[in-house]
């Protein structure tokens, strides 16, 4: 089942202790940074909390973060976010799909730093903007595909 071309679509970013989400416009042409969960080491993702801010956007589908190394390989960091995509699939009963991440991170901080902003106490806005910089990617791919079924993405 791929993504609806039309309607929100929810970008998670999953990291180690913070999950950054990001937020598509119901056209899916603009990413923005929408909220960051934080979760105990060890722990799951808070589903519930998930679940109450994403579910009154009414999205259409979940874009996950797939963190893989610099060569392309997965690890074990993109061993669980494919576990992530799964549990929210299952959990949600939306289309989820998966997508590069590498240096979503990276380019966000980039992004802090061009407008002359610190990152110093930031950390869950940089999540939520990585979120939305690996979101946008995948629309931008999807709309050079002609927004029809999948986009280019790994597998969910």
């Amino acid at each position: 089942m791929s993504i609806p071309p039309h309607g929100r679509v929810v970008g998670v970013d999953w990291g180690e202790v913070r999950i950054g989400l990001a937020l598509s416009d119901e056209t899916q042409l603009i990413a923005s940074p929408f909220a960051t969960l934080v979760r105990r080491a060890g722990k799951r993702l808070p589903f519930q909390r998930f679940e109450e801010l994403v579910s009154g956007h009414a999205p259409a589908g979940i874009v996950v973060g797939l963190p893989l190394t610099q060569e392309g390989s997965e690890g074990p960091a993109a061993a669980a976010a494919r576990e992530l995509a799964g549990t929210l699939g299952r959990r949600t009963g939306l289309p989820v799909e998966l997508w590069d991440e590498r240096l979503s991170t990276a380019r966000a901080l980039g992004v802090v730093r061009e407008l002359g902003g610190s990152t110093r106490g930031r950390k869950e806005d940089v999540d939520a903007l990585a979120a939305a910089v690996m979101l946008q990617g995948w629309l931008e791919r999807r709309a050079a595909a002609g927004g029809r079924g999948r986009s280019g993405n790994l597998g969910a």
